[in-house]
């Protein structure tokens, strides 16, 4: 999938108090070394540099990368943003102080591989701080209504359960072997619009996993049916009766050797 499709901008500012969070937890120094993973527009890496920190942010969408090194600029901070991901990230060894993901390493396709890479590039008294969603609630549904649907469409088995990166187990038999020990706190993110349909016009218009899907669904007759789907379960799922709110839940997982 293209990240750089669509405006992912709008979506970041969905999510910048979740790096807000991370960023206060990780405490960056004047100075440390911070490694973003994942980084998009760069919310966490921009944060950390207003600390003083010395900042890379890594990406695999060029597009993304641009945004975030043009707003660097525009502020004077001291961030430098790079194409690369969790499994390839451009940093020598030890090379961070602080690494950071926020919905970042998620997405990894070889968690295995992105754990070995984060633990070369992370110094020996290094930490790592990683947000992951809780699979459940109506933004998850809908993804899933949509994965499964793209699925039936291109004729490919269901989509498999994703490595669960908000579990403390999991994580633990990814990093505990680096050396790694790891707390979990768990946090929450309210989504809002005047309405459902607003949200959801948002969210397609702007989102890269929607606008990857939208044309091979349109193809196959199916869109309608999958916006229907969506709308009932954002419906049933809203917390607002005078518009629209929903909440989801994410882990913000510390790991320190």
């Amino acid at each position: 999938m293209e990240w750089g499709a669509g405006r992912y901008e709008r979506i970041a500012e969905q999510l910048l108090p979740v790096a807000e969070v991370v960023v206060e937890q990780a405490a960056p120094r004047e100075g440390e070394r911070v490694v973003d993973i994942g980084c998009g527009t760069g919310n966490a890496a921009l944060l950390a540099a207003e600390r003083g920190a010395t900042v890379t942010g890594v990406d695999p969408a060029q597009r993304l990368l641009d945004v975030g090194a043009a707003t660097a600029a525009e502020r004077g901070l001291d961030a430098t943003f790079m194409l690369g991901e969790a499994a390839d990230i451009p940093v020598e060894d030890d090379g961070a102080d602080v690494a950071l993901s926020v919905f970042g390493v998620i997405f990894a396709p070889d968690p295995e591989a992105a754990a070995a890479e984060i633990d070369r590039v992370t110094a020996s008294k290094g930490r790592l701080l990683l947000t992951a969603w809780i699979p459940e609630g109506a933004v998850s549904q809908a993804v899933r209504l949509s994965r499964q649907t793209l699925a039936e469409v291109l004729e490919q088995p269901p989509p498999s359960a994703p490595f669960p990166w908000h579990e403390r187990d999991a994580l633990s038999g990814l990093f505990e072997p680096y050396g790694f020990s790891i707390s979990i706190t768990e946090h929450s993110l309210p989504f809002g619009a005047p309405s459902v349909d607003e949200f959801m016009r948002i969210e397609g218009e702007n989102h890269p996993l929607a606008i990857s899907a939208r044309p091979i669904l349109e193809s196959a007759g199916r869109a309608e049916e999958v916006r229907e789907g969506m709308r009932r379960i954002y419906e049933e799922a809203n917390e607002d009766p005078d518009g629209f709110r929903i909440t989801s839940r994410y882990v913000v997982a510390e790991l320190r050797r």
